[in-house]
């Protein structure tokens, strides 16, 4: 892997705090001998390695997941040459040969990992050997720590087994690795995961924007939710409830960022951050998320911008028929998470879309927006809470944190009374819960649920193309859904640097 040497590191886009953002600050003419001298240059460095988070979550992460499950399509406008990568993931028509796959977005979120792993990598190798305050080094490693283990944590979901990384590559031959077995990827994450615990500092005592405890505490139980390792998960769950670090704020429409406010909240454990403006540290994944082609006339009102242009093009992460209907009656989360578009230019009959609402906030300029993205919220805390007690079969506890999300949302207390009922009611409730956050194809995956939900899914939307933004005459490609797996083929770019896969 040609991307993870030490150069990346050193001669990358280097990062430096801001009181509430990690500012970008570019470095020239670095080495690993001159520049890890300082507690300045490893927090620069620790910054650097947040920095593909950005661009994972502005174009990837929802490609790869949430387009991936049943909750949102790629909504074709035949008037434009078909973008077919996008198209291949949310059809689930992926071409791959030998266990490769040609896909650019698959090779870029591959890589944005792995970037994360190197700059890690580098900081680790060399930051005990290097003196300054021992609780900001703890801090600053414990964040290293964290990144890498999310980092193969993604790549293990979307993967099953990669290569694993955790020296610096200084030379080529130490670039190409074997694919390390999924279940050995784990027990190095979960290594990394559980030591950033030991030395992260909590929220109120960390800075604004980075991991802390409650985020790592929250990463492993998200992994032990993964394997079913319930009482352990419950251990760490339970300990962020009784942080008193977090809540749940009153309005769901009130816990999702602002372009500028409302940023790391009381209900945010870890989220990505953005910053609108000129500083090439904006986000635009609500532009991605608008169905097209959309004229400035309708857009502008979404998005409140001064300078509003139309968007042509294909539209991504638009909302399903199936999570629309998923919501219950009264469900107040439904209206702050989906709204609707008249589009005068489409060639529908029925020119309504549906699109993400719960992102949609106002900002200055066309394209550059700075709302957060969230990873992990208290939220999720109370539904893994409640999971992991009900597979443990304390059934009557689980209800009581799943009904704390049911009445947040303005729905009745939960009907389920038996493990199975229980079950299938927080695997809904998670739905909703989490639309448009990047949970919904995780949750089936690792509920073994693939070929059952995307199957069912896959026969509904051909037999009812209509129902799925297809034009009048129009629908999916022959090949749509016949490629329904749980991972992805590893990038066939890395194949032709490593003889491993």
């Amino acid at each position: 892997m040609k991307k993870i040497n030490i150069y990346i590191v050193l001669l990358g886009i280097m990062l430096s705090s801001c009181e509430e953002f990690l500012t970008l600050a570019p470095e020239t003419a670095l080495s690993s001998a001159t520049f890890y001298k300082t507690e300045a240059d490893f927090e620069q460095a620790v910054n650097a390695t947040y920095a593909p988070l950005r661009s994972i979550a502005d174009d990837r992460s929802w490609l790869l997941s949430e387009m991936r499950s049943d909750n949102t399509i790629y909504a074709r406008n035949i008037n434009f040459g078909a973008t077919e990568q996008q198209e291949d993931i949310s059809d689930h028509a992926l071409p791959e040969a030998q266990g490769i796959t040609s896909n650019g977005h698959v090779l870029n979120q591959y890589r944005q990992d792995y970037l994360i792993i190197a700059r890690a990598n580098q900081i680790l190798s060399v930051i005990d050997e290097v003196e300054f305050d021992q609780t900001s080094k703890d801090n600053l490693k414990g964040q290293a720590l964290f990144l890498r283990g999310y980092a193969y944590y993604e790549l293990a979901r979307y993967f099953g087994g990669v290569p694993l990384h955790l020296d610096p590559v200084t030379a080529r031959e130490e670039a190409a690795l074997p694919v390390t077995p999924e279940a050995e990827i784990y027990n190095q994450l979960i290594s990394d995961i559980q030591a950033s615990i030991a030395l992260l500092p909590t929220r109120s005592n960390q800075g604004v924007g980075r991991a802390s405890k409650g985020a790592a505490q929250m990463l492993l139980a998200d992994v032990y939710i993964t394997q079913k390792k319930w009482a352990e998960a419950e251990t760490l769950l339970n300990a962020i409830v009784s942080s008193g670090e977090y809540e749940l704020i009153g309005n769901y429409e009130d816990v999702f960022s602002e372009s500028v406010g409302n940023k790391n909240n009381i209900e945010s454990l870890f989220e990505v951050q953005y910053l609108e403006g000129p500083e090439g540290l904006n986000g635009n994944f609500l532009y991605s998320f608008m169905p097209r082609p959309i004229s400035p006339q309708e857009l502008q009102p979404i998005t409140g911008t001064s300078n509003t242009q139309g968007l042509d093009g294909e539209g991504n992460n638009i909302p399903t028929p199936d999570i629309i209907a998923a919501y219950e009656d009264g469900d107040l989360r439904k209206d702050a998470s989906i709204a609707y578009v008249e589009i005068a230019g489409s060639d529908r009959e029925d020119k309504v879309y549906p699109y993400i609402k719960k992102y949609a906030k106002a900002h200055d300029l066309h394209g550059n927006h700075g709302m957060s993205w969230p990873i992990y919220r208290y939220a999720e805390v109370l539904l893994f809470l409640a999971e992991a007690l009900n597979e443990q079969g304390k059934t009557a506890e689980a209800a009581a944190y799943l009904n704390q999300i049911r009445d947040r949302a303005g729905l009745a207390a939960t009907t389920a009374s038996s493990q199975s009922d229980m079950r299938e009611a927080i695997f809904k409730e998670r739905r909703v819960e989490f639309a448009f956050e990047n949970k919904r194809w995780f949750d089936i995956t690792r509920a073994d649920r693939v070929q059952e939900i995307i199957g069912a899914f896959g026969q509904r939307a051909v037999a009812n193309p209509l129902d799925y933004y297809y034009p009048e005459g129009h629908t999916f490609r022959d090949h749509a859904f016949s490629n329904i797996t749980k991972y992805y083929a590893l990038p066939a770019a890395e194949a032709e640097i490593t003889p491993h896969f």
